[in-house]
């Protein structure tokens, strides 16, 4: 009881956070992006973070005023998120009870404890703030509405006559954050693999900073992937399984499944074992060949949550090149757990709103040579145009690509039609919107903008027999032109409500630590009146509308989330059922796919002779095809992975069991 009148006592002492102003850059791929702003005045430190990569970004504006003990006791932040969705948020505790406002409602409970709120829409000086109050609390205290935050050192880093020391922040969502914090544990960097938040005047820590973050996130997962991946210590055999056959369209007669090293030897009986296999009890279930997640922009933290989702090959739509080429590296070798990457030769242009991308050119002849570079580095299936090329190039870089065996997908660019691209040589289309835009697009429009998603809600009640759409969708049928629509994402943007679960989160939220479910509640768009939540929500039946056509007249329409896959992907295919049976979509999902990536002689079905690349389902998902959500088991090139095991490591409640092994067991991969 003294312990917390003592706490109570202190919330009346506020505690600055900031000596002076503090400012700090945002970076992606080295390029400066946005500012972060923090000032302090009478007690109460304001914050302004605002940042646009890809016509896109958050903006942000906080006042937090802290007790003594680093606690927030009052919150304030408003502004915007990356896509426009609006943020009011606040929070406030007088020491015996919290209040908050945010995306999902308003909330409160008892302090019984000191415990520390964490902001939903908050700017990454949140973390150094979170940071400043675990370490005077000792590196853990109770969080605000849920869960537990803890601090844990890293290693001092040096940055130029700047002395840090780099923690790790876990219990705010899947992945730790890593910052780096001064003498007087003052946020000096927030980084990750990918982008970074650094104080001004060390910019040039920019590169060596992502690196360390990538390093000591690639030996945390290290040492997940050796309690995880599991090597048969003999021939691997599952028993009494049903095998999904693309070819039939249907599941077989009851059998086994024998796998020899990294292959498939044999489809036998249901009971047949011999001595010395790792027998896996099959238990009525399915075998399925792995996914292919189409449209992935693969990182370190989203390769393992792939993996046991059933996605055992993914292709990577764009990403920056050197951490990709390390992370690939990596899973080749075992280090880490993740999908097969088949990759594409992301090519932008230099605009105000470019994407910041590994290759940004400025004129005709750097696209080409772009493309011959591609060709040249040898690891690239294809090229993906971007947004902000010149369309007047696009010609040109068809021509190279094809010349040099490459295929060609990409954005719509800005101030062109779907119809020209297709014409000058694309061999798919991404996303569904860049498809539908220009029938809708006004004079002047910039689809560099967030426009590429806003303009979604002129399709509501559009008629899709209009010459426009016929003419664009008569084309990709005439030169049978493949389309990555990355459905989930367009249904998360249209139908996505403040407080609400998005649809293709409705059935796994509930298994995900509480702050994931909080998060989700925040929608994507800034849907403020009953007009446009009914004009969105139409405009998804427009797309899938389409989607039908398109399908109907024998375009391969091929599935991908643009949202790091996993659980998104499942509902992709979910939604690919509004055009497909149940045994086409998993045919798309596996064979299809890998044929369309020119890989079908050794992935997309469990049969003698392939790679052995598959999943293990309890249930039936040519009956429901929710069943692909419930997997007991992958595999992967041969090796083992039981997703309940994986889940239960990340704080996530498992969907399915791992199944019962018998005979030779299993011994660590590594």
């Amino acid at each position: 009881m003294k312990h917390i009148l003592g706490f109570v006592a202190a919330l009346a002492i506020a505690s600055p956070l900031l000596a002076a102003e503090e400012r700090y850059s945002v970076l992606f791929s080295g390029r400066t992006v946005g500012t972060l702003v923090a000032d302090e005045a009478n007690g109460t430190t304001s914050i302004v973070y605002d940042y646009k990569n890809n016509g896109r970004g958050p903006t942000v504006s906080e006042s937090v005023t802290v007790d003594s003990a680093g606690l927030p006791t009052r919150w304030k932040v408003t502004g915007s998120t990356t896509f426009g969705s609006k943020i009011d948020e606040s929070f406030s505790t007088d020491g015996k009870r919290a209040s908050w406002t945010d995306a999902t409602g308003s909330g409160s409970a008892e302090v019984t404890a000191p415990s520390l709120y964490v902001a939903q829409g908050a700017s990454p000086f949140a973390l150094g703030l979170y940071a400043r109050a675990l370490d005077k609390a000792g590196g853990k205290l109770p969080a605000l509405p849920g869960g537990e935050l803890k601090l844990e050192a890293l290693a001092p880093v040096q940055m130029g006559t700047v002395s840090t020391t780099a923690y790790t922040l876990s219990g705010i969502d899947l992945d730790r954050q890593t910052i780096f914090l001064d003498s007087n544990k003052r946020l000096v960097a927030f980084a990750t693999p990918e982008f970074i938040v650094v104080r001004q005047g060390l910019e040039g820590e920019e590169a060596r900073l992502r690196a360390m973050v990538a390093e000591w996130d690639t030996k945390r997962l290290t040492d997940t992937v050796r309690e995880l991946a599991k090597k048969p210590a003999g021939n691997l055999r599952i028993t009494n399984v049903r095998i999904f056959d693309p070819a039939k369209l249907a599941l077989s007669a009851p059998a086994s499944v024998l796998v020899k090293g990294n292959r498939i030897a044999a489809i036998e009986g249901p009971a047949v074992t011999r001595p010395g296999e790792t027998v896996v009890n099959g238990a009525g279930g399915t075998i399925l060949a792995g996914f292919n997640e189409m449209h992935a922009h693969l990182g370190q933290s989203d390769a393992l949550m792939n993996l046991v989702a059933g996605i055992t090959t993914v292709r990577d739509m764009g990403n920056d090149d050197p951490v990709l080429d390390k992370l690939v590296g990596r899973i080749e070798s075992g280090e880490l757990a993740g999908p097969r990457v088949v990759r594409s030769a992301f090519i932008e242009g230099k605009s105000k709103t470019n994407a910041q991308a590994t290759v940004v050119v400025d004129n005709e002849a750097d696209a080409v040579q772009a493309v011959r570079n591609a060709a040249k580095a040898g690891v690239f299936h294809q090229i993906k145009i971007y947004t902000s090329i010149n369309p007047d190039w696009v010609p040109a870089m068809v021509k190279e690509a094809h010349a040099l065996g490459l295929q060609v997908a990409g954005h719509v660019p800005a101030f062109t039609t779907t119809d020209a691209m297709i014409e000058a040589g694309y061999d798919e289309i991404t996303h569904s919107n860049q498809l539908m835009l220009n029938w809708v697009l006004q004079p002047g429009d910039d689809t560099r903008t967030l426009l590429r998603i806003t303009a979604l809600k002129r399709f509501a009640d559009y008629d899709i027999n209009s010459p426009a759409a016929q003419k664009t969708i008569n084309l990709m049928i005439s030169k049978h032109i493949a389309h990555d629509p990355t459905l989930i994402i367009m249904e998360t943007a249209t139908r996505g409500r403040k407080g609400q679960l998005p649809p293709g989160a409705v059935d796994w939220a509930p298994h995900m630590p509480i702050g994931i479910q909080r998060d989700l509640k925040q929608p994507m768009l800034d849907i403020a009146t009953p007009e446009d939540d009914r004009a969105y929500s139409a405009a998804f039946d427009t797309t899938l509308a389409v989607m039908k056509k398109l399908n109907d007249g024998g375009v391969l329409i091929v599935p991908g989330t643009d949202m790091g896959g996993s659980f998104w992907y499942h509902r992709e295919l979910e939604l690919y059922t509004s055009f497909l049976s149940n045994a086409q979509v998993l045919k798309r999902a596996t064979l299809d796919s890998s044929v369309h990536l020119k890989r079908g002689a050794d992935y997309g079905e469990v049969k003698p002779g392939k790679i052995a690349d598959f999943m293990l389902l309890p249930g039936d998902p040519v009956a429901d095809i929710k069943a692909i959500k419930a997997i007991s088991m992958v595999v992967k090139d041969g090796t083992v992975y039981f997703p309940a095991q994986a889940y239960e490591a990340l704080g996530i409640k498992p969907f399915a069991a791992a199944p019962t092994v018998g005979g030779a067991g299993f011994k660590p991969a590594n």
